[in-house]
């Protein structure tokens, strides 16, 4: 008699993946409360502990372990038979044009691309950078499918399907006065130069989430398109940034900057794709938005581990 269900085994991913109770809720769709009863159901079926809830990030018992190996095995196997089948029933073609709120988020897209692509031959994949316009209103209009945000704005023709949550982290040189922190607070960008994508500050993690709440502006505001030549002028110690933690994560493991945390508990937006509400449904739609999530949380999610240990 098997004693656990697929569900089961999404769960025990999302507790590994994720950092925080709730935000493994967010991600299998159910409150926080479901997931303790479903795991305390699970584990009075199999009569045995599987995580050990009173350490963070969570561990796992051998038998969780086991279930997690389980998990890895055949989850992918069946979202891959998932959408095969939903091709077969609606059929496999479509268009998906794209536009980007984020110059950054080409780290994750290109290769998220790459694997849907193999899934979903023929849909036309079109990319837009979307910087020069409002690509939300796009949407509405029809001219694109599908927008990466981390701004949703209140219109009820969208929908907004959460991809996954990120940090947005200060860049600074090794030899930096911060450099030794474990955090930063507002003040101390008073006295720094502050290099940015040119976009809004409204668009901006580090002004929305972190300096316009304490009424704190740094000295002075600079801009670039390119992140490698935002880095550089990082580690000449002229400049500090603040971007995600997937594009500082290898130039911090090669040495060239060091990142900090924005305050005490840190900046974690989430990052949104805006479609049509009657697109939501639409299998290869669904499909980009799932391989978006895994193909991050596979190559891109840094542990809180591995982030306390940088700090």
């Amino acid at each position: 008699m098997i004693k656990f269900e697929l569900k089961h085994l999404l769960t025990l991913q999302a507790l590994r993946d994720t950092e925080r109770l709730t935000d493994a809720a967010e991600r299998v769709f159910v409150t926080p409360s479901a997931i303790s009863h479903q795991m305390r159901e699970l584990e009075e079926r199999l009569n045995c502990v599987l995580v050990y809830r009173r350490q963070q990030p969570y561990a796992f018992t051998s038998a969780g372990q086991r279930l997690l190996d389980l998990a890895d095995e055949i989850v992918p196997k069946i979202q891959d038979a998932n959408a095969d089948i939903a091709r077969l029933a609606e059929g496999d073609a479509g268009r998906l044009y794209i536009a980007i709120e984020c110059h950054s988020c080409y780290d994750w897209l290109l290769p998220t691309l790459d694997q849907y692509q193999r899934s979903w031959p023929d849909v036309d994949v079109d990319i837009s950078g979307g910087f020069g316009f409002q690509p939300q209103d796009a949407v509405c209009r029809g001219e694109l499918d599908l927008v990466i945000t981390a701004d949703p704005i209140d219109d009820q023709r969208l929908a907004y399907i959460p991809l996954f949550k990120y940090e947005a982290r200060l860049a600074v040189s090794s030899t930096h006065r911060l450099a030794r922190r474990s955090h930063v607070v507002p003040e101390d960008l008073e006295s720094e130069t502050l290099i940015t994508y040119p976009v809004e500050r409204s668009r901006l993690d580090v002004f929305t989430s972190f300096l316009d709440e304490a009424g704190v502006q740094p000295q002075q505001v600079r801009t670039a398109e390119i992140t490698s030549l935002m880095i550089q002028r990082v580690a000449s110690g002229r400049v500090v940034t603040c971007l995600p933690d997937w594009v500082l994560r290898d130039y911090e493991k090669n040495g060239y900057i060091v990142s900090k945390r924005l305050g005490r508990k840190g900046v974690f937006p989430t990052l949104f794709a805006a479609i049509r509400r009657d697109y939501k449904t639409l299998p290869f739609i669904q499909d980009f938005c799932a391989t978006a999530r895994r193909s991050f949380e596979s190559d891109f999610t840094i542990s809180r581990s591995t982030r306390e240990k940088v700090a």
